[in-house]
């Protein structure tokens, strides 16, 4: 299946100018609704920027008949125009609601930079469409909207959705505007640290991680190219001061991780930009109510970002809930899924939910089931009304398997042989995970593999039953490693040790399934210490007689690696080793 770029970024900064306001094309009546088209000039983050809008207003809403609205934009890449985003619009008209779906900064018709969905700016520019809906404020033709319901002067009710870049501009704008009444944000991160540069073992900490060059430089692209790709480019979205169409921040982010260095005042400057523009560093402000969407099948954004942001809200006493989907940045649409571009939420289970969610939260329908706190698509059920679990928490970590010296992975420390074994990196990778932007340009992409010698395996005898994994594994390791000890201590993270933590699924006959060809890339930051690597989300069924192996590997192509040569040994003995920890259902 191919796969669809829902948005996100990474890159630059500044503003030349506000473009002047086009007059409003006239409402094509529909039947159901009634669409117009609209220009905002808003102020900013210092700056002018004019916003591409179409406003969906139902057939029968007006002053005296009132509906909530619900407020959407693009993925990265995308416009309000593109097929997900425009079938939001409708989809919501045409169930009542007043829709205003708009193309976020930088993209489509919008003017100014590309500034990462920073609260500071996309969210300020969304609060501004928020005093539209309120009546606070007209378009620039002098439109208003005089017939969204009111929960106070000023305060429409409003809920907001969208995927990826059109996820987090929700609880960007959450965080300075709290008149948003409910958000669902769709497959996007927590932590854009964590998305592009990450260290599975110190995930939200200091020492950097591994880059994920191959999706970072790619929406890199996407952004640079829109001299190419949309004509007539509004003058405000060209940065003068060293990229094209990226805030200076993002820009100078993309030439440290792709400089493959990380000196101390660059990885903080990095980290710092990378958390102000994440859910991380404001959720805090957030108090509206989420229901979390995130995919499966999500080498971007996994599912450790959206449960991350999910024990935050809860913790804090925001309502939220969280559903794992199948699909996501990396594939995973199979039929009886959510399709934005379809507009039909009715025929599937994240569709009956978002209606819901809406429902309790915007026509105020107090009785309304917004269902449990944890769903999960399960991809090994073949009734399609039957697919997803439900829970209400999410599964604790169950089950302790060790690594043994001669390669196996037992499930009692005494079985554990005493030995060691190495591995050694070569300058060039030697492990392939995915080739990430494959499916978005039609290539294929070559199965997972490890090159002998640069790896360490351990194999689990054939399974006695039926094993569910639903959540993170974790793996506790030490590790051995005298250059890396040497380097260490450089002043650059760079001479640090990077390895790439997985598990495999081995089948009767030997296949291997690298499931959904996720890997958990760490930089240790001190190999003279044990170190526990949390390994990306998953839900995969270990079937009866498969055997899971658990490696670490000296590199993976989808992301830059170990500077030098760095041999790895790691010791096992019954009263020491390593220790694999699996959220397994029924324990």
């Amino acid at each position: 299946m191919s796969r669809r770029v829902l948005g996100y970024s990474v890159p630059l900064a500044l503003l030349l100018g506000a473009t002047l306001a086009t007059p409003a094309t006239p409402a094509a009546a529909t039947g159901q609704y009634t669409v117009t088209a609209l220009k905002f000039t808003v102020q900013t983050g210092g700056r002018t920027c004019t916003i591409d809008a179409d406003l969906y207003r139902p057939a029968g809403v007006d002053h005296a008949h009132r509906a909530p609205a619900v407020l959407a934009t693009n993925g990265f890449g995308g416009s309000k125009s593109d097929g997900s985003t425009d079938a939001l619009g409708k989809a919501f008209a045409e169930r009542g609601y007043v829709s205003l779906v708009y193309s976020g900064l930088g993209f489509g018709n919008s003017g100014c930079l590309i500034s990462l969905d920073d609260p500071a700016i996309d969210g300020t520019a969304a609060s501004r469409l928020v005093d539209f809906l309120a009546g606070k404020r007209a378009a620039d033709d002098g439109t208003k909207a005089d017939f969204v319901t009111l929960d106070g002067k000023g305060d429409p009710r409003v809920g907001m959705i969208g995927g990826s870049y059109g996820g987090a501009i929700q609880l960007a704008t959450a965080s300075v505007d709290h008149r948003v009444d409910a958000l669902v944000p769709m497959i996007t991160w927590n932590d854009l640290a964590y998305s592009l540069d990450p260290n599975n073992a110190d995930a939200h900490g200091t020492v950097p991680g591994a880059f994920k060059w191959q999706w970072a430089n790619g929406f890199y692209l996407i952004g640079e190219s829109q001299p190419i790709t949309v004509p007539n480019l509004d003058p405000s979205r060209i940065n003068s001061l060293g990229c094209l169409h990226f805030v200076t921040d993002a820009c100078q982010t993309v030439r440290t991780l792709n400089s493959g260095s990380y000196p101390a005042d660059r990885t903080a400057e990095l980290l710092t930009y990378s958390r102000s523009v994440s859910a991380i560093s404001y959720l805090h402000r957030v108090k509206a109510p989420t229901l979390l969407v995130q995919g499966q099948s999500d080498s971007l954004f996994n599912l450790n970002e959206a449960t991350a942001t999910y024990q935050t809200l809860k913790a804090q006493g925001t309502p939220t809930k969280m559903i794992w989907q199948s699909w996501g940045h990396s594939g995973g649409m199979v039929a009886g899924e959510l399709n934005l571009g379809s507009g039909d939420l009715e025929s599937t289970y994240v569709g009956r939910r978002i209606l819901g969610w809406f429902d309790r939260y915007l026509q105020k329908r107090k009785g309304t089931d917004t269902g449990p706190a944890f769903a999960y698509y399960r991809d090994w059920i073949a009734d399609p009304t039957d697919t997803y679990a439900t829970a209400d928490r999410l599964p604790a970590l169950s089950q302790k398997l060790y690594l043994s010296g001669d390669g196996k992975l037992v499930d009692n420390r005494s079985k554990v042989t005493r030995g060691s074994r190495t591995y050694t990196n070569w300058l060039v990778p030697t492990s392939h995970s995915e080739s990430s932007l494959a499916g978005t340009v039609g290539l294929p992409d070559p199965a997972p593999y490890d090159t002998e010698g640069t790896y360490l395996g351990w194999t689990s005898e054939p399974l006695a039953r039926t094993t569910d994994v639903v959540g993170a594994p974790r793996a506790t390791l030490k590790v051995v490693s005298p250059k890396a000890e040497r380097t260490q201590n450089s002043g650059d993270a760079a001479d640090k040790l990077v390895l790439f933590a997985k598990l495999y699924d081995i089948a009767p006959d030997g296949t291997k399934t690298l499931v959904h060809r996720l890997v958990a890339p760490v930089r240790v930051a001190d190999v003279t210490k044990s170190f526990t690597v949390t390994l990306p989300g998953i839900v995969h069924r270990y079937e009866k007689g498969h055997r899971l192996r658990f490696v670490i590997a000296a590199s993976d192509d989808a992301y830059f690696g170990n500077r030098g040569i760095k041999p790895v040994t790691v010791v096992s003995a019954p009263g020491k080793t390593g220790v694999l920890e699996l959220p397994v259902l029924g324990g």
